[in-house]
C-alpha cells in the first residue's frame, strides 16, 4: 500500500516517551512530517526538560524522516497555539493532531487536593481543548483534518484517580462534540483508550494482594507501538467516515465502543411520586444492578 500519510503534517503531544513516542515514529514511517511535542516533565508534571522531544526527533531523522521538537505546555491556551503554529511555521500546514500529553497524580477522593485535581484536568482535558481549538481554525479553513484524542478506560470508573478519570471522561465527551462541530468541514475527531506498558503503568500501585511480578509480565507484553497502527488508520483517508467514535487498543486487540444508550426505562403518566418510585424502581429500573464498590466492614486496629 505504500506510505499512507506521505506529505502530511502531524502534531503529537506528549511524544517524548511511551505511547506518544511510538505514535510520532510510526507517523514519520508512514510519510508524515512530525512535530514532537513534549514538556519533558516527570510523571506528575514537574521538572520540564527538552531531552525527550529532542531524542525522538533525532531518532526520526536518523531513520530518514522529518521532525522538529516543541516543548510548549498543552495546559495553556498560549501553549496550544504555539504548538500548532510551530507545525505551520516549520512545514507549511497541519493535517493531523494527536493529543496524547498527560500527567498522573493518583489519590483516593478523600485525599485528593484541589491542586492535584486541577493539575491533571488542565493537562489532559484542557490540553486536548487548547490544541484542538488552535488546530480547528486551520482545519476549518482548509476543509479537512484528523484529530485523534487519548482517553482511558478510567473514564468507565477506576479507584483513586478522580482527577484522571474525570478528565478522560471529559475527553470522550469533547471528542463526540468536536466531531459534530467540525464534521461538515471534512474533519474527523476520534478517541482511543490504550493499554500499554509505560511510565504510568510502572508507577501504579495495586496493593499487597496483587502479584506485581505477574502483573509486570503481563504489562510487558503490551507494547506502546501496538497502539500506533490504529492512529495511522484514523489519520488516513481510509477512515474518512469514522467520526466521533471511541476505540480500545492493546496488543493485537482493537475494539469499538458502543455509544451510550438508555438500558432500562420506566414511565408513568403524570410523573412519579416518591412512594411510587420507591416501590417500582427496585423491581424494574434497578433490579439486578450491581454495586461496583460495596461497603466493607471497618478494619479493627490491633
Amino acid at each position: 500500500m505504500g506510505r499512507v500519510l506521505e506529505g502530511k503534517v502531524a502534531v503529537v503531544t506528549g511524544a517524548g516517551r511511551g505511547i506518544g513516542r511510538a505514535h510520532a515514529i510510526k507517523l514519520a514511517e508512514q510519510g508524515a512530517k512530525v512535530v514532537v511535542n513534549d514538556l519533558g516533565s516527570s510523571l506528575d508534571g514537574a521538572d520540564a526538560a527538552t531531552g525527550p522531544a529532542d531524542d525522538v526527533v533525532e531518532e526520526i531523522r536518523q531513520a530518514g524522516g522529518e521532525a522538529i521538537a516543541n516543548t510548549n505546555s498543552v495546559a495553556t491556551a498560549e501553549g496550544g497555539e504555539a504548538i500548532i503554529k510551530s507545525a505551520i511555521d516549520a512545514f507549511g500546514g497541519l493535517d493531523i493532531l494527536v493529543n496524547n500529553a498527560g500527567n498522573y497524580r493518583p489519590r483516593m477522593i478523600f485525599n485528593m487536593t484541589a491542586e492535584d485535581f486541577d493539575a491533571v484536568v488542565k493537562v489532559h482535558l484542557y490540553g486536548h481543548f487548547n490544541c484542538i481549538s488552535a488546530a480547528s481554525k486551520a482545519f476549518r479553513a482548509q476543509r479537512g483534518g484528523r484529530i485523534i484524542n487519548t482517553a482511558s478506560e478510567a473514564w468507565l470508573g477506576e479507584a483513586a484517580v478522580s482527577n484522571y478519570g474525570a478528565a478522560k471522561a471529559g475527553i470522550v465527551g469533547l471528542t463526540r462534540v468536536v466531531a459534530r462541530d467540525l464534521g461538515k468541514y471534512g474533519v474527523t475527531c476520534n478517541c482511543i483508550c490504550p493499554r500499554a506498558s509505560t511510565r504510568m503503568t510502572d508507577a501504579l500501585s495495586f496493593g499487597e494482594s496483587v502479584d506485581r511480578s505477574a502483573l509486570d509480565s503481563e504489562l510487558a507484553a503490551l507494547k506502546p507501538d501496538a497502539i500506533s497502527p490504529l492512529v495511522i488508520f484514523l489519520a488516513s483517508q481510509q477512515a474518512a467516515n469514522v467520526n466521533g467514535h471511541v476505540f480500545l487498543a492493546y496488543g493485537g486487540t482493537i475494539s469499538l465502543f458502543s455509544a451510550p444508550q438508555p438500558e432500562r426505562t420506566i414511565f408513568k403518566e403524570g410523573g412519579w411520586s416518591v412512594d411510587e418510585l420507591m416501590e417500582a424502581a427496585p423491581k424494574s429500573l434497578t433490579a439486578d444492578v450491581v454495586n461496583p464498590a460495596p461497603g466493607q466492614p471497618a478494619k479493627v486496629k490491633a
